[in-house]
């Protein structure tokens, strides 16, 4: 028998609370190594009607149903296997553990009215409604197909998600929304929301789980970086195999350290990019000590390699693209990398394979010879770097308070000088006992297009007025007018100066050529104060300190958080140039002053 633990406990309560409220599928995030299946389980002991247990391979089908056999008392709650591959089919129990493929090749069978479907390692879902491709059906169509019909069945139906890494390439996060108050996106995902989630970071402080060692500085590493990715993260094998036969030394290198570190490590996983690399690598290391594992090997050898493996009869274990999930070797305490992805998630549940506990073992050694550089703690999700400068920053919604984590850039003495965030990501609970409550996003805008109609602040890419529902103008479009005209100027703003004389604020703006723009605004005058208020005071320091001015003197203390227009527009009048219009915020297929053609 099992005891669940705090954190196992805290994961079950939360999923309880959220669906006495709603019927919204949900995600619940615990690093590889916390025991998802004794959450599933004491979730499917508690359920009183059918519970579905979705997984994607039968080895994690097999692994949740013996915790659940070994947790639950069988005599209450009884449990079936569902999956071709272990050959069994039952769905008369209580409980179903079984492979997503055997599932949707016989929906028939499973007409019954479920309560709740479990999805493990549900990063593999990219939307739970049905879908269609033209190459066909893949794994996420397969779900949506399950969630459709056991839908029909019961509109309550409960969906509840369980992974260690809630993204996947080309969509982000898995989910909209996070239980601590952030929304990680304006649009659907296939999740509603993450309702509980542990850090990686509290599970090696706590002693759940080992620390990894990352090494930064291998004696060799792969330079994939001319090689494109496809919306997986993965690479062509083909490609990555004509670059790697420039580096027959580096493998060789890649391969007397590994077998170097290995001195003092128990066990040792290296994941190779392609099959001909894996044999290159199984070549060079101590034959009677190393086996290789592809997806093209037979079962019987597949299970033969790996009980030696776990038996330390061997201590190398080769692998190309499996061995990633449903893998569990607990004295595994060397990782070595030697493939390329962009995928957080693959990259996290690698690194993942070696942080059990285990006898006599410390921490678990990580190399990245393909140089990946990602970060196992804080990756790298959504939105990417917008310049090699960037870094993670924190940045306070002046309306709700909310701790936004945007993209930015700190001066020396670790102030944010700057920040690519466009909107909080902060949302308010519905008021619980409430019933006319609801759940509402923060609006606060740091970067914005106002709608010429309403003056409503709208996203910086959008072509309609979320408030008005009129067409807001491109401001390509805008300059491209502007360019066709002879009496026109249009200047790439590359900075601003100014200076203020009895309470009149004038402006420079010049462009990279040197070419200038002023203007002035006579700050006690009301309508004046209005509009430079409206265009620049909203923008103090990107959005972040947002000021209403008051006279000039205060508009000089904080030049410096101003942020200039992106492009502005002059007419010509009979003497000098007015400037007709000043663009924000500009995202288009023009060049902004300071990038590169």
């Amino acid at each position: 028998m099992f005891t669940l633990r705090p954190y196992q406990s805290d994961a079950v309560t939360s999923t309880l609370q959220h669906f006495r409220k709603t019927n919204d599928p949900a995600v619940i995030v615990l690093p590889t190594g916390a025991g998802k299946s004794l959450v599933i389980a004491e979730l499917a002991k508690l359920a009183k009607r059918k519970i579905l247990v979705l997984t994607h391979v039968k080895e994690l089908v097999e692994q949740n149903h013996k915790k659940f056999v070994q947790y639950s008392d069988y005599s209450k709650v009884k449990s079936g296997v569902y999956s071709a591959g272990l050959k069994l089919k039952q769905t008369q129990f209580q409980v179903t553990f079984a492979s997503i493929q055997s599932v949707v090749r016989n929906l028939d069978a499973f007409a019954a009215e479920y309560s709740l479907v479990i999805i493990d390692e549900c990063h593999r879902v990219s939307q739970l409604q049905q879908s269609n491709t033209d190459e066909g059906q893949d794994n996420t169509s397969q779900y949506g197909q399950i969630v459709q019909q056991l839908t029909k069945i019961n509109p309550k139906l409960k969906v509840l998600g369980l992974t260690a890494t809630p993204y996947r390439m080309g969509m982000g996060w898995i989910y909209q929304y996070h239980h601590h108050g952030i929304k990680r996106s304006d649009t659907p995902k296939p999740f509603k929301k993450c309702i509980y989630e542990l850090p990686l970071a509290y599970m090696i402080k706590h002693g759940y789980l080992t620390p990894p060692k990352m090494v930064d500085a291998p004696i060799a590493q792969y330079d994939f970086s001319s090689l494109n990715s496809n919306k997986n993260g993965d690479y062509s094998e083909s490609e990555v195999n004509a670059l790697l036969v420039k580096y027959p030394r580096v493998t060789q290198a890649i391969t007397e350290q590994i077998e170097e570190l290995a001195k003092t490590r128990q066990g040792v996983m290296i994941f190779a990019a392609t099959i001909k690399h894996a044999k290159e690598i199984q070549q060079y290391l101590p034959q009677e000590q190393t086996a290789l594992i592809t997806g093209k090997t037979k079962s019987l050898d597949r299970e033969r390699l790996i009980n030696s493996f776990k038996n330390k009869e061997l201590k190398f274990l080769v692998n190309v693209s499996v061995l990633t999930t449903g893998f569990d070797a607990p004295h595994v305490d060397f990782i070595a990398i030697l493939r390329p992805t962009e995928s957080v998630s693959l990259f996290q549940q690698i690194v993942g394979r070696g942080l059990r506990l285990n006898e006599n073992k410390t921490d678990c050694l990580v190399v990245d010879y393909a140089g990946n550089g990602i970060n196992i703690f804080y990756p790298e999700v959504g939105e990417k770097k917008p310049n090699s400068k960037s870094e993670l920053v924190q940045v306070f919604c002046p309306s709700c308070g909310f701790a936004n984590s945007f993209w930015g850039i700190k001066d020396q003495e670790g102030k944010v000088i700057e920040h690519y965030g466009r909107k909080c990501q902060g949302f308010f609970e519905a008021v619980e006992d409430d019933p006319e409550s609801v759940q509402e996003d923060c609006d606060y805008r740091f970067r914005f297009k106002e709608c010429e109609h309403c003056n409503a602040q709208n996203d910086i890419a959008a072509r309609v007025c979320h408030s008005c529902n009129e067409d807001i103008i491109d401001p390509d479009d805008k300059l491209k007018e502007a360019l066709k005209l002879k009496n026109a100027m249009v200047i790439r703003c590359a900075g601003m100066t100014m200076f203020e004389s009895n309470n009149i604020l004038s402006i420079t703006y010049y462009d990279e050529d040197a070419t200038e723009l002023k203007e002035s605004f006579d700050l006690d005058n009301t309508k004046a104060l209005y509009h430079f208020n409206k265009q620049f005071g909203q923008r103090v320091a990107n959005g972040a300190e947002p000021t209403k001015f008051i006279n000039a003197k205060q508009v000089i203390d904080k030049q410096q958080a101003l942020i200039p227009p992106d492009f502005i527009v002059a007419r010509k009048q009979k003497h000098f140039w007015k400037i007709q219009e000043k663009i924000f915020d500009y995202q288009g297929k023009f060049r902004k002053a300071n990038e590169l053609n």
